[in-house]
C-alpha cells in the first residue's frame, strides 16, 4: 500500500530519515514517556482555542470511525474555498502523495495565509532564530509547497504560539494568550529545500529497508527522538551518552572517534565529575568523604523538616494571575523531627482538583513550618522557586514563605559535591537514582512497589487535574495514590539523611 507523506513525516525526515521510517514501519519501537498522552491533550486544547482567533472559522475535521477521513476533509476544504469562507480550520490538501492539513487557513487580499499553531511558548524576538525555529519552519515550508502545488496563492506564513508573558485576568484574553509571528523571511531557506527533499523522503517512505543512520548531532538529545534508545541498542552500557553534564555535540564527537564505552574514555579530557563517574564504574569503587559529610550535616539543626512539592502545569492558564505553563503547586509532603532522637512525624496537603489550590496550600505550609527553622529539600531550587512564586502571589504570607525558602538546605549537595558517590549512580544524582543506590534491597523505598496509579512526578502532574472529572471511587483512589507517592518522596529524604549520619560516623 502506498504511504502518503504528511507534514509530521516530512519534519521527521528532515531530522533523520530513519526517524521517519521507523515511525511509519516500526512505531512499537518508540520509547514514549508517560506524559505523552497528556502533552497531546494539551496540544489539542491549544488548537481548539486557536480556532477562535478568527471569527467565522469553519472546521472541516471529519472522522470515519476513529480515523480522520482525509478524502472528506479535502473535499470540504475545496467547498469552503468555493463558498468564500474567511478562515478554515484543518484545511486539507493533497498533491502527488503529499498530504497536509493547515491548522488555520485565513483568506487575505490576493491569497491565503497559513497559521501554524503550536502549544510551545514565545518568549522574545531575540530567542526566535532560524535555528531555534527550524522544525516549525520545515513544517510550514512543507505546507506552503503543497498548497502552491494545489494552485493556492500563499500570501502569508505565520507561527502561532502561547505568549509566556501573558498573565491571565478574570477572563481569558485569546489575543493576549497567543503570539502570532510572521515567519516569511525565516522560512525561505527551508522552503527552497522542499522540492529536492520530497523525492528522497518518498523513496525512503515506500522502501522496505530501514535507511542507514548513525547517532549524531541531528539526534539533538535523547528526548527529541523516540527511537534514540533503539539506535543505541548495540552500544554497550554505560556509554559516552551517559556522561554527566557533557554537551551532546561533544558526546557525538567522541562517539564518532570510537570513544564509546567507559574503558575507551579513559585518558580523555573529562571534568572531575565525569572522570569520577568513569573510574568508579570501571573499578567498582566508592567515594566517601566523611569529613565533608560531617561538615554538611553541621548545617542542619532541630527541629528539622523534609519538604517536597508536587505541581502541574496549565498550558492555558486557568486561574487569575497565572501564565501559560506556570507551575501550579497543589501538594506537599512534610516529614519532621523536633529534636535529636525524637519521633519522626508527618504532615501533608493535597488541594482540590478543579480549583486554585495555591492559597490554601500557602496558608497551611505557614502553619506547618515555623519561621527560622531548618528545612531540607532534594534539589532545593524547585521548592525555593515555588515558595517564592507563592510569596509573589500572596503578599500577606510573603515574609513567612520567603523565610522558609531562605532556610532550606539542599539534600542533593553531598552527592553533587562528591562527598558520597557509588558506581550505581552513574553520574545521576536524582533521588530516583540515589535512593536505590543507597538502599538496593529495601522494597519500602522502591517507587515501583507503590500501589495505585502514581509512581513518579509525571504521573502525579497528569492525574491531579483529571480528578475533578472522575467518579467518586476513582477520585478517592487517585487522591490516596498522590498522597502516598508524595509521602514516599519525603520519607526517602529522611532515609538519605539517616544514611549520611551513619556514613559520617564510620
Amino acid at each position: 500500500m502506498k504511504k502518503n507523506l504528511s507534514k509530521s513525516r516530512y519534519t521527521a525526515f528532515c531530522q533523520c530519515p530513519r526517524n521517519m521510517w521507523l515511525g511509519v514501519n516500526k512505531p512499537e519501537l518508540a520509547m514514549v514517556d508517560d506524559s505523552a498522552e497528556a502533552r497531546f491533550e494539551k496540544g489539542t486544547e491549544v488548537g481548539e482555542l486557536a480556532k477562535r482567533i478568527f471569527p467565522n472559522t469553519v472546521d472541516v475535521t471529519t472522522y470515519d470511525g476513529e480515523r480522520l477521513d482525509l478524502a472528506a476533509m479535502i473535499e470540504k476544504t475545496k467547498q469552503c474555498i468555493a463558498d468564500g469562507a474567511e478562515c478554515i480550520a484543518e484545511a486539507a490538501f493533497s498533491f502527488d502523495g503529499c498530504y497536509c492539513a493547515v491548522d488555520l487557513l485565513h483568506r487575505e487580499s490576493g491569497g491565503w495565509a497559513i497559521y501554524e499553531v503550536k502549544s510551545s511558548t514565545y518568549k522574545s524576538d531575540k530567542d526566535d532564530t532560524e535555528d531555534s525555529l527550524r522544525v516549525y519552519l520545515q513544517d510550514i515550508a512543507y505546507q506552503r509547497y503543497v498548497l502552491e502545488q494545489c494552485g493556492l496563492k500563499v500570501t502569508g506564513t505565520y507561527l502561532v504560539r502561547l505568549d509566556s508573558n501573558y498573565v491571565r485576568d478574570e477572563e481569558l484574553d485569546l489575543h493576549g494568550l497567543f503570539h502570532i509571528k510572521d515567519v516569511a523571511e525565516l522560512l525561505e531557506n527551508e522552503y527552497l529545500k522542499v522540492s529536492s527533499n520530497l523525492p528522497i523522503a518518498k523513496r525512503i517512505l515506500q522502501g522496505a529497508d530501514m535507511p542507514d543512520a548513525d547517532i549524531d548531532v541531528h539526534c539533538n538529545n535523547p528526548y527529541s527522538c523516540a527511537f534514540f534508545k533503539y539506535c543505541l541498542a548495540e552500544v554497550p552500557e554505560p556509554n559516552v551518552f551517559d556522561l554527566y553534564r557533557m554537551n551532546f555535540d561533544k558526546k557525538c564527537a567522541l562517539y564518532r572517534e570510537g570513544k564509546v564505552d567507559f574503558e575507551s574514555l579513559r585518558g580523555e579530557q573529562l571534568t572531575e565529575m565525569q572522570q569520577l563517574q568513569v573510574e568508579s564504574f570501571l573499578n567498582g569503587t566508592q567515594l566517601v568523604d566523611t569529613d565533608a559529610i560531617r561538615q554538611y550535616l553541621g548545617q542542619l539543626s532541630y527541629p528539622l523538616y523534609f519538604l517536597d512539592f508536587e505541581t502541574y502545569q496549565d498550558v492555558v492558564p486557568q486561574f487569575p494571575g497565572t501564565r501559560p505553563y506556570q507551575q501550579i503547586t497543589f501538594q506537599y509532603s512534610l516529614h519532621y523531627i523536633e529534636h535529636e532522637g525524637g519521633e519522626i512525624k508527618h504532615k501533608e496537603f493535597l488541594g482540590e482538583s478543579g480549583t486554585d489550590p495555591r492559597r490554601a496550600l500557602a496558608e497551611q505550609i505557614c502553619r506547618d513550618i515555623p519561621m527560622g527553622v531548618c528545612t531540607t529539600a532534594y534539589n532545593k531550587g524547585f521548592e525555593c522557586g515555588r515558595l517564592n512564586e507563592l510569596a509573589d502571589a500572596y503578599p500577606d504570607l510573603a515574609d513567612h514563605l520567603r523565610d522558609i525558602a531562605d532556610h532550606i538546605v539542599d539534600l542533593i549537595e553531598p552527592f553533587r559535591k562528591k562527598m558520597l558517590y557509588l558506581p550505581e549512580m552513574n553520574g545521576s544524582f536524582s533521588i530516583k537514582r540515589v535512593l536505590p543506590s543507597l538502599f538496593p534491597d529495601d522494597r519500602n523505598l522502591d517507587y515501583h512497589n507503590l500501589t495505585g496509579s502514581v509512581h513518579n512526578g509525571g504521573e502525579a502532574m497528569d492525574i491531579f487535574p483529571r480528578i475533578k472529572d472522575m467518579p467518586p471511587n476513582e477520585a478517592a483512589a487517585s487522591r490516596e495514590a498522590l498522597l502516598r507517592y508524595c509521602e514516599l518522596d519525603t520519607w526517602a529524604m529522611v532515609k538519605i539523611w539517616e544514611k549520611l549520619i551513619e556514613v559520617s560516623m564510620s
